[in-house]
């Protein structure tokens, strides 16, 4: 593999396609890899995608094997590195995003990086220093209740102080075009800046501004813009093109969902009341083993709608679980995890050609259960939310969403997309 502009580990499955989906819409060819591959068999690449499974990983676990993905993209090439994390990262002293942010910094001897967990598409904001959704403090909103990863506390300095080792500084959007010494002070030989992004141009401006850094962090909002950047400088000096442009396929197509967000439920609500065939699997009924994959795969294969299969539930239903079940909150989620991966692993067996999976948690457990470990990157569903073609078989189409993300007609257009038909369910 020739060098690329751009390397990008995250922590999870879904805010890795997330990632490469912001850089296949700048025109970025772009490759995801479910772990750090064995063989790198893509030519002509611009950027590189590792999804992890750390975001829920113990500290030394998740800087472990993040340091390790790092050191293959440098090895492969990577002209600048990017660590993507959600915005609904653990915001609790136990939390491993500060102890990434301080590997890498530490391990490739780099002063400072960019803190940004941004998608103002997406509501994700960011402004003194304090995260929101929807313009709500994360922690007065719904992702408080996050099964896995909590978010009590919106303010990044203070989550940043409790996590990592260095000082952050606040940078408002006014003093973004400061010199970097003035705005860090006496902060010491490695700092985090904390730029506000609340506004979509915000991105770029710190692309102009901080993308000449080795390594950066945040959310798909500042990857979205590098690549931008990038694909501004190619088409002047180059004449650049796009990347590869994949269009949808035909066969049947199987819905799962294992996110319990809010969004999610209201997505599901609209497919069902769209007229679209569900069926909720609960966690009691995968605990007991009283489900039987292949009775449901040909229920849903009788159909000639596309079915989704849903653990999705409220957080109060979510509790009544986790007091009747003698596990622990992961140790349920995980066996719900193994369930949809053996849904899909025998899904794809029958046939299916198109898999829809709702939750960052269930996408990675389902690709692991289909085998797949490279995707190429097509069509946007939603921000942050594409289309993706497997490299070791391009007649499968995968669809892989963090909860909150997409629109309450979420299920019906990706089910549409992936077929290589596009309607609108809003009545725009």
């Amino acid at each position: 593999m020739a060098g690329f502009f751009l390397g990008v580990v995250a922590d999870d499955f879904t805010g890795a396609s997330d990632a490469a989906s912001f850089l296949a819409k700048a025109g970025a060819a772009t490759v995801l890899y479910n772990g750090i591959p064995a063989k790198a068999e893509t030519d002509d690449v611009q950027a590189v995608v590792i999804a992890l499974k750390t975001r829920t990983a113990p500290a030394g676990q998740a800087v472990e094997e993040s340091l390790k993905a790092f050191s293959w993209l440098k090895e492969m090439g990577a002209e600048k590195l990017y660590f993507k994390y959600c915005s609904t990262f653990d915001s609790t002293s136990e939390g491993n995003i500060g102890p990434v942010i301080d590997g890498v910094l530490e391990r490739f001897h780099i002063p400072y990086t960019v803190i940004c967990p941004s998608l103002p598409v997406n509501g994700r904001t960011v402004k003194d220093g304090l995260l929101y959704v929807n313009g709500v403090l994360l922690e007065n909103s719904p992702m408080r209740d996050h099964p896995l990863t909590p978010m009590r506390d919106s303010s990044l300095p203070r989550l940043l102080r409790t996590q990592g080792k260095y000082e952050s500084v606040v940078v408002p959007f006014e003093r973004l075009s400061e010199p970097t010494g003035v705005l860090a002070g006496d902060a010491g030989e490695h700092f985090y800046l904390i730029p506000d992004y609340y506004e979509e141009n915000h991105g770029d401006l710190i692309a102009d501004r901080f993308g000449h850094l080795p390594f950066l962090t945040g959310g798909s909002g500042l990857v979205g813009a590098l690549g931008r950047q990038f694909m501004g400088r190619q088409k002047r000096e180059t004449g650049g093109q796009r990347g590869k442009q994949w269009d949808g396929t035909k066969g049947p197509c199987l819905m799962m969902a294992g996110s319990c967000s809010a969004m999610t439920l209201r997505q599901i609500q609209f497919y069902q009341q769209a007229g679209g065939p569900s069926r909720q699997v609960t966690p009691e009924e995968i605990l007991e083993g009283n489900l039987n994959e292949e009775q449901l795969l040909e229920w849903a294969k009788g159909k000639s709608q596309a079915v989704l299969f849903y653990s999705s539930a409220a957080p109060g239903e979510r509790r009544e679980v986790r007091a009747a079940s003698s596990g622990s909150a992961g140790e349920v989620a995980g066996e719900i995890e193994a369930f949809f991966a053996r849904l899909a692993r025998k899904g794809a067996e029958r046939g299916f050609t198109r898999m829809i999976v709702a939750g960052g948690e269930t996408s990675g457990a389902v690709t692991k259960g289909l085998g797949y470990d490279s995707f190429y990157i097509g069509t946007e569903i939603a921000p942050g939310v594409p289309m993706m073609i497997p490299c070791g078989n391009t007649q499968m189409r995968l669809v892989l969403k963090s909860g909150n993300f997409g629109q309450e007609d979420f299920f019906c257009r990706a089910v549409e997309v992936t077929a290589g038909r596009e309607e609108d369910h809003n009545g725009e």
